[in-house]
């Protein structure tokens, strides 16, 4: 893999029409930064990075051959899967913490973050995804997220959800039949619909790279606890690779 400042990609097979994505996949703050003010121990929490996707993106990367476009930085400097006026792009308190750095940023400092960070990810997703469509194949977004057992003292009892925007019907089937090919595989796991929140976010990655371009695409959320490790990070791997290929050979059959 290739890292710049802000993005790794790893090329892949462009032909066979899936683009992994992975927005939250490094807690990495460049050391000017002063880890924003936060405890060292805080950039091992959830408000930094999504805990265990960049282990399962690298995976579903390898057993899949699919490109893969991960950021190379924390959500805290930037959070890349935010359009550039919401007003948690760069947040002032995270879950509780308040992030000293982030406080009092003037709008040069702010266009100075985007510049740096957030810029250069969503411009590496643009041109993937025209590079891809140059070798003949418009992709299919696959965009790897993770999200935390407990929120506000309430145990979450999904085991993974797909998220997809309510508001664009016409993008949810693909996200459905992967959720269904996901179920019949595990029946014994629970699988949520838009859980444990809602895919629809004016803005965010799926929102400007899929929806707004017409290309198919879905989020796979996976709960933090089943990815901490190598093992369990191959094994979900291996799951959405085969709910992927699944819905993928459903989809071209249902081709007019």
């Amino acid at each position: 893999m290739n890292a710049s400042r802000a993005v790794v990609m790893a090329p892949g097979r462009r032909e066979d029409g899936v683009l992994l994505l992975c927005d939250h996949a490094s807690n990495r703050i460049p050391a000017e930064f002063g880890r924003l003010g936060l405890p060292a121990g805080e950039l091992e929490r959830h408000i930094a990075w999504d805990i265990g996707a960049a282990g399962v993106a690298r995976a579903l990367h390898e057993m899949t051959g699919a490109p893969l476009v991960m950021s190379n930085f924390s959500r805290l400097l930037a959070d890349p899967n935010r359009g550039l006026d919401d007003p948690t792009l760069i947040p002032a308190i995270a879950d509780g913490a308040i992030v000293p750095g982030n406080a009092h940023l003037d709008a040069a400092a702010r266009q100075a973050r985007i510049n740096r960070f957030w810029r250069p990810y969503d411009e590496a997703i643009g041109r993937a995804i025209e590079e891809m469509r140059q070798a003949g194949r418009s992709p299919v977004l696959v965009s790897i997220h993770t999200f935390t057992p407990v929120w506000r003292g309430v145990p979450r009892p999904w085991h993974g959800g797909i998220l997809f925007d309510p508001g664009a019907p016409d993008m949810a089937r693909f996200p459905l039949r992967v959720l269904d090919a996901l179920r019949r595989r595990d029946p014994d796991l629970v699988f949520g619909a838009n859980e444990p929140y809602s895919g629809g976010l004016p803005g965010d990655t799926l929102d400007r790279h899929g929806v707004r371009k017409g290309i198919e695409h879905v989020l796979v959320e996976i709960r933090q606890d089943l990815v901490e490790d190598a093992a369990g990070q191959r094994a979900w791997a291996r799951r959405v690779a085969e709910a992927l290929q699944a819905a993928l050979d459903d989809m071209e059959a249902a081709r007019p």
